[in-house]
């Protein structure tokens, strides 16, 4: 088949001779290789160094000296707000050409690249760096160091504590890099680091010339609840709360305030004069020694009560002065209370001195004695054999203490609580808060002792008892206990009396037994010690030991023995009408 005439002619065509810019092949290649010359050698992944050629608010176009020019947003330099087109800045090439064919770079990468090789290099040089401070995070602040985030503690913010971080934000400040953590990509940097070197050099001059007694101004850099620390110049010192006023302090607050600059003292250091001890208040005077010389005991003072104890209160009669009110000062009343019975914190009170000591400083209150003392005229209220209403407070196993008004107590002893029932403990006679009606029997104003009895309210029941429950009388009883080896006898009218054992035997030479009922003779009777002994023995024994022998017929003897016992019987049975009737108001009584 003939070739293709047009074809043939396509193929044979000299296209360089269509040359429109004038220059043959030889001109273009060589001037391909001279363009190709201007051209850097760029691998991906490595950070170069690029010229800014245009910008705006949104773009910077970088030259590289590639092929193609990269585009950058503008946000990733807005940390330089002085950059123009022309400067030199650091790019990442991310690759040399996207599906676009364009250039794709970073200059934020670039920076981290950039920023870990600096911030690894400062940190084992130690150089100082800027950084631009970009928000407060907790704990501290975010700083933009090298185009890293570094995290600056608040304790790294300042020799003194930072109560307001905000502060530092938006703005630039040096640095140093202390701590790196390669794993977490973490940063850590101090300004604080900056002027401690400045102060110690300081400090060591302050400490070399510390002395006790020393008079300093510092300023207030913190307040706890124990006390004040003080900044000397870049040296600490602690003010205690003991130490901050004359006066009672029960918050540092309430002396001194952050930042407050004022004198203080030195009172004492520890031998390397790391721990100082200042003080305040003794840049004043003692309160106690502008106390007014006129001031004795005696005089009324008026103050404010400041702390309170179980024991009594402390009474600020003047900065730095105080008295102590015992609780055995408030009221003349003889039962000790809590001393918050009578009085609170922040009360104004009036009292009186009753101590007053300069030298140690120590002062004693009274407040009781502005009231009448009741004792002042204790014979004429309770006068002896007067009859009073009394409140039972306690017992001892003596006796019952009644109080008969406040601050007058008295002691009724546990003899005089009943003529007849005979009582072991006071318990059993009454009980505490009971109200009881008493005699005054003796008053001893100077031991501040009355004297009370209960019993004296009525007739002695034992001085008719004397004369009907006489020795050799007999008496019906019923025996009702045996205690010690001895028989407990219920006699008539709610008397007791003691049968020996000896005197229990019966006519037959059994023993009486307990609640047997039979005759008893008395053989004993004591007022005094209010004691009855009886015998049943005695009964059928009495006229056979005094039987006279046969030559004096003894039988006519025996009869008229008995007659007699007998007749002593009925007339002594016949006198006691009258006890009956005071056996029954004694019942009523108790």
């Amino acid at each position: 088949m003939a070739e293709d005439k047009t074809t043939q002619g396509i193929a044979d065509f000299d296209w360089d001779a269509l040359a429109l810019d004038g220059y043959n092949a030889a001109e273009r290649a060589e001037l391909s290789d001279k363009y190709d010359g201007t051209l850097n050698s760029v691998a991906e992944k490595e950070v170069v160094e690029g010229t800014i050629v245009t910008m705006n608010k949104k773009e910077v176009v970088i030259n590289i000296g590639s092929k193609s020019e990269g585009v950058i947003a503008t946000n990733e330099f807005r940390y330089n707000p002085d950059l123009k087109a022309g400067d030199t800045v650091e790019v990442y090439v991310e690759t040399q050409e996207d599906k676009y064919g364009q250039l794709v770079i970073s200059h934020k990468v670039a920076r981290t690249h950039s920023a870990w090789r600096k911030v690894n290099e400062v940190l084992k040089t130690g150089e100082v760096i800027t950084g631009y401070v970009k928000c407060r995070t907790k704990g501290g602040l975010i700083v933009d160091a090298f185009g890293l985030e570094a995290f600056l503690p608040g304790s790294q913010i300042d020799v003194k504590p930072i109560r307001d971080y905000d502060m530092y934000v938006g703005k630039n400040m040096e640095f140093k890099v202390v701590k790196i953590n390669e794993e977490f990509k973490n940063v850590v940097v101090s300004h604080k680091a900056l002027i401690e070197a400045e102060l110690e050099e300081q400090k060591k001059q302050i400490i070399s010339g510390l002395e006790k007694g020393q008079v300093l101004e510092g300023t207030v850099k913190n307040i706890t609840s124990y006390g004040v620390f003080i900044d000397l110049g870049g040296v600490d010192g602690l003010i205690h709360i003991t130490d901050l006023s004359w006066g009672r302090v029960n918050h540092p607050e309430e002396v001194v305030e952050l930042d407050q600059k004022l004198n203080v003292v030195i009172l004492d250091f520890d031998d390397e004069k790391k721990r100082i001890a200042l003080g305040l208040k003794q840049l004043e005077a003692h309160p106690w020694d502008s106390l007014d010389a006129e001031m004795n005991v005696g005089d009324k003072v008026t103050g404010k009560v400041v702390v309170m104890a179980d024991y009594g209160a402390f009474v600020e009669i003047a900065p730095g002065v105080e008295g102590l009110i015992h609780v055995s000062e408030m009221s003349w009343s003889q039962h000790l209370r809590s001393a918050q019975d009578f009085l609170k914190v922040g009360d104004e009170v009036e009292a009186v001195i009753l101590t007053l000591d300069r030298e140690e400083r120590k002062m004693s209150l009274g407040i009781k004695q502005l009231m009448p003392d009741p004792w002042a005229d204790i014979e004429t209220k309770f006068a002896a054999k007067t009859q009073h209403s009394a409140k039972v407070r306690n017992f001892t196993n003596f006796g019952v203490f009644v109080e008969l008004e406040e601050g007058v107590d008295g002691l009724i002893h546990i003899s005089d609580l009943s003529w007849q029932k005979k009582i072991k403990h006071p318990s059993e006679f009454c009980k505490v808060g009971d109200m009881m009606d008493v005699i005054v029997l003796e008053i001893d104003r100077e031991s501040r002792r009355i004297s009370l009895g209960h019993k004296q309210l009525e007739e002695n029941p034992w001085d008719v008892f004397e004369s009907t429950f006489t020795e050799g009388s007999t008496h019906e009883g019923t025996i009702i206990e045996n205690k010690d080896k001895s028989g407990i006898v219920s006699l008539p009218y709610g008397l007791e009396g003691i049968c020996p054992a000896r005197h229990m035997r019966k006519e037959d030479g059994s023993n009486a037994k307990v609640d047997e009922t039979l005759n008893f003779v008395i053989i004993e009777f004591n007022k005094d010690a209010r004691k009855i002994v009886v015998s049943h023995t005695r009964t059928f024994e009495e006229g056979e030991d005094h039987k006279p022998s046969k030559k004096g017929g003894g039988g006519s003897s025996s009869t008229a023995v008995k007659n007699v016992n007998q007749s002593s019987a009925k007339s002594t049975m016949g006198d006691l009408d009258a006890l009956a009737a005071l056996k029954e108001k004694m019942d009523k009584g108790e």
